[in-house]
């Protein structure tokens, strides 16, 4: 594909990925009841990883051990980030859920300056601090935060994903994204088959329909679309602004809940999605229309 595209396409597919996953918080909610956590990621990511394989064949030539470790590294960090926030929302709600992995957007640049030496400009820290803010606001229930088993373990999760989102930014130069994005998929299935070995597996009756429509979904949509774009968006964006937008996530969760009846508008749900939108002009723009061009 044309380079030139891809660069143009990275942040349009970084808004659609967190739009794509935040149609997913509420379903996944309601699946947990039916189908294992283990082997809903073991099923989404080995037909994801599949699927990529099969459309992206031609691209296996270029394999060699680089990218194998490259990507079982990338699997790991983001595997393991997947259990802990699909255990995290089994002991916390939805939004709480949303709001405390998306303090990867903090994370991410001040973990890319330990690792590149590339300091966050002063733009960076003030988007990353607004767009948490905002979604605090989007997802605060009326009942406060209190910190529950579950968002620790969604906090741990958020810390991974920052971490990911570091490893691509590495990796991603020179690099073939597509096969990247293959193998880490492969090596997120082995990692959750291994795990359901020792979970409670698929229940003795079989899934009901709506939980298999929603695996495909998770499968399809959720993974092997929107975690692609995610990657190939990294690869073209800068690792602060793909964090920020990334952390889209948690408001576009919440607006699906609220469009399905799951959840109830609130005031403070629209300021938050103002502070939101305010985050995105800062972190883009760095607000250079509201300064008053030099004289020359």
């Amino acid at each position: 594909m044309d380079e030139t595209l891809l660069k143009k396409l990275a942040k349009p597919m970084l808004v659609c990925a967190p739009l794509i996953w935040g149609s997913t918080f509420f379903m996944i909610k309601d699946a947990l009841d039916d189908v294992d956590a283990l082997f809903m990621l073991a099923f989404r990511f080995t037909l994801a990883a599949v699927l990529l394989a099969a459309v992206f064949w031609r691209r296996w030539r270029d394999m060699d051990l680089v990218y194998l470790w490259q990507g079982g590294l990338l699997g790991l960090l983001m595997g393991a980030a997947y259990i802990l926030q699909t255990f995290g929302l089994m002991g916390t709600t939805p939004g709480k859920n949303a709001f405390f992995t998306a303090v990867y957007c903090v994370i991410v640049p001040f973990l890319y300056w330990a690792v590149d030496r590339k300091r966050p400009t002063r733009w960076n820290v003030l988007a990353a601090l607004l767009s948490v803010t905002g979604i605090g606001l989007v997802s605060w229930d009326g009942g406060g935060l209190t910190i529950a088993a579950g968002d620790v373990l969604t906090l741990c999760a958020g810390f991974l994903l920052a971490c990911h989102i570091v490893a691509v930014a590495k990796f991603a130069g020179g690099r073939d994204i597509f096969l990247l994005t293959t193998l880490q998929f492969a090596a997120i299935a082995l990692m959750c088959w291994v795990g359901t070995a020792f979970s409670r597996g698929v229940p003795a009756g079989g899934l009901s329909a709506p939980t298999w429509w929603v695996l495909l979904y998770l499968a399809v949509g959720s993974t092997a679309v929107a975690l692609l774009f995610q990657n190939v968006g990294q690869k073209y964006a800068d690792p602060a602004s793909a964090a920020l937008l990334l952390s889209l996530e948690a408001p576009f969760g919440v607006l699906f809940s609220v469009a399905f009846g799951a959840e109830e508008p609130t005031p403070l749900m629209y300021l938050g999605f103002g502070v939101i939108f305010l985050a995105m002009v800062c972190s883009e723009t760095q607000f250079k229309f509201l300064r008053r061009p030099a004289r020359t």
